[in-house]
């Protein structure tokens, strides 16, 4: 039998095992030398559910919510996006399992999704302290794929993109 709170412990659990891989890589990404007309950083999670993974990728951004590319000849300059952690499982879901977890996820699917989300924003936040985000000269953010709103990692506040883009 599935609780909320078992499964959401479990992929707590797991992301963990992870957490000094992406600090690392979060670390690795606050020491580029950006292109002069970033404005800001997103940090954007792909979630796959059928899966169970998850992936950070960057991304370089201007204030028109628009990819910044830098074309010149030094090679020391980013722009762009680059990969932060390759897909990772958050979740092992056995075969015999699956009919159950299928009706639990079925039965408590909105909760299921807001309390993974909440965990792995709370999971970016502890690596992002861990690899000194706070040294990150642009404003940076963390988003779910395809969500309205992101976490301004400065603030440690959600905003709307509407406000990410003002």
């Amino acid at each position: 039998m599935f609780s909320l709170e078992d499964y959401i412990k479990t992929v707590k659990q797991n992301l963990d095992q992870h957490s000094i891989l992406l600090a690392r890589e979060i670390k690795k990404t606050i020491n580029y030398n950006f292109y002069i007309d970033i404005d800001l950083v997103d940090y954007m999670a792909f979630i796959d559910p059928t899966r169970f993974e998850i992936s950070i990728r960057m991304f370089s951004m201007d204030k028109e919510a628009s990819e910044v590319f830098y074309e010149g000849e030094d090679k020391t300059i980013f722009s762009g996006s680059t990969q932060v952690i390759p897909d990772i499982k958050y979740f092992q879901l056995s075969r015999e399992n699956k009919k159950e977890f299928d009706e639990f996820y079925e039965n408590n699917d909105i909760e299921i999704e807001r309390e993974e989300h909440k965990a792995f924003t709370e999971w970016f936040c502890e690596c992002w302290k861990a690899a000194q985000g706070h040294k990150m000269n642009l404003p940076s953010y963390f988003v779910i794929h395809d969500d309205y709103k992101s976490l301004d990692l400065r603030a440690n506040k959600w905003i709307s993109d509407d406000e990410k883009w003002e």
